[in-house]
């Protein structure tokens, strides 16, 4: 017990100074979040299928906008977005370009686990860094190694590179400049808001593109980038940060497509973890239509739900201010009846430049982890539903997985994301004997 609370201290300690989140804190646990070798070995298959699964959304949106595909995939997806965004996008320099991180959001379930969606801007990528070298060096097998998120960041932008961070995520910057210092030579941070485009040709982009009008050089960074005269990751592609690719992949017309791309093992297996997904989209159906899954004509009708029916989760799609950072998420079963119908009658008046989605709502199974008590000092348990974040780098056309950030919620918490009250560690392997 003596030595488990030294650990989860020397850990505590071992906290750079001005702390890995700005103005942010977490309950430490004495070991990280144990995982079967059987289980990680599926996220390293899963980091695979991502990888299909993202370059396959870059073609189908490439094959709608030239008339091989529906129509209406681009239509929803370009809703919103600025023209000259929308031109850089589609610049030849870019067009295979795909985010080099991807990190999904799993929730360990009863059943197994279910991907909640993915962030192609993710932050996490210093904090599992150094979660993962901190307790790699109490002798834990940590998912991806000591060094893994700093190898895998340097294989995707190998020679160094300049990782810009906005205002708007300025709560990420101490966690990246951690991240700078392990990198080493021709890597640093800026603030995005001065960087000046001719000292680096190499960017990690820290920032959303709704926030590009706040950054005086992004429109010079986005014209370097479309000429093929910058790196840019991840690139300039508002297309691929929607949230509604989980409701295109569930989408009936588009099924030849994903089982042509991903090949029907893949794409199988994708739909045991992908919950089933929709965009609110108003259009009238006919008489004898409705939306599968949820058999309603008309999105109103999701505002009659019952309680029980409510576990439906409703968030808009991207390229907003409330689309990241579990912003603006909505859990039909955890608010009021007034207010589920504020939250649907919105979400279908915001259509037009900012389509929503609703999300089958899969709950996270309990499990059991040790912290320390930051009041009495003491080794507790908590009960608690836990978030995995697994990273991928995307590099050669291969995925590396660098590390696991676990987050362990109260058991109360439907929503599961960094809080206070949350135990943050990484992953370990459990092997066996």
């Amino acid at each position: 017990m003596q030595a488990e609370l030294a650990r989860a201290e020397a850990v505590r300690a071992a906290m750079p100074e001005g702390g890995m989140f700005a103005a942010k804190d977490w309950l430490v646990a004495p070991e990280p979040f144990a995982l079967s070798e059987k289980f990680v070995d599926e996220l390293e298959k899963l980091g695979y299928r991502l990888h299909l699964f993202v370059r396959a959304c870059n073609l189908l949106y490439q094959q709608s906008i030239k008339g091989r595909q529906p129509a209406w995939v681009a239509d929803y997806l370009d809703r919103g977005k600025p023209p000259e965004l929308l031109e850089a996008s589609r610049a030849k320099a870019l067009r295979d370009e795909i985010p080099r991180v991807i990190r999904p959001d799993i929730i360990l379930t009863e059943n197994g686990f279910v991907l909640s969606e993915l962030d192609n801007v993710p932050g996490g990528i210093g904090l599992t860094g150094w979660l993962g070298e901190t307790y790699a060096a109490h002798g834990f097998d940590v998912v991806g190694g000591a060094a893994g998120m700093a190898d895998g960041f340097r294989a995707i932008l190998p020679g160094g590179a300049k990782i810009l961070v906005s205002e708007e995520a300025a709560t990420y910057r101490p966690e990246m400049e951690w991240l700078a210092t392990r990198l080493g030579a021709g890597y640093g941070v800026e603030r995005a808001e001065d960087f000046d485009p001719a000292t680096s040709s190499s960017v990690f982009r820290f920032f959303e593109l709704f926030d590009l009008p706040n950054l005086p050089s992004s429109a010079a960074l986005m014209q370097a980038s479309a000429e093929g005269r910058a790196t840019v990751t991840p690139p300039f592609k508002p297309q691929l940060e929607e949230k509604m690719w989980f409701a295109l992949f569930w989408s009936h017309p588009l099924r030849d497509f994903w089982r042509r791309e991903l090949s029907e093992r893949h794409w199988l297996k994708l739909r045991e973890v992908i919950p089933q997904t929709w965009i609110m989209d108003p259009a009238p159906l006919p008489h004898f239509g409705v939306i599968p899954g949820l058999e309603i004509q008309d999105w109103n009708e999701l505002s009659d739900f019952t309680h029980k029916q409510r576990e439906i989760i409703v968030k808009i799609s991207g390229f907003h201010e409330k689309a990241w950072g579990a912003r603006g998420v909505v859990l039909g079963s955890d608010v009021s009846h007034n207010d589920w119908r504020g939250t649907v009658s919105s979400a279908l008046e915001a259509f037009p430049a900012h389509p929503y989605i609703a999300q089958r709502f899969m709950k996270g199974r309990l499990v059991q982890q040790r912290y320390v008590d930051p009041q009495t000092g003491e080794l507790r348990t908590m009960q608690g539903r836990v978030r995995l974040c697994p990273y991928y780098f995307v590099s050669g056309g291969k995925t590396q997985l660098g590390g696991v950030l676990s987050t362990v919620c109260p058991a109360d918490k439907k929503l599961l994301h960094g809080m206070k009250d949350a135990i943050i560690s990484p992953c370990h392997v459990v092997r066996e004997s």
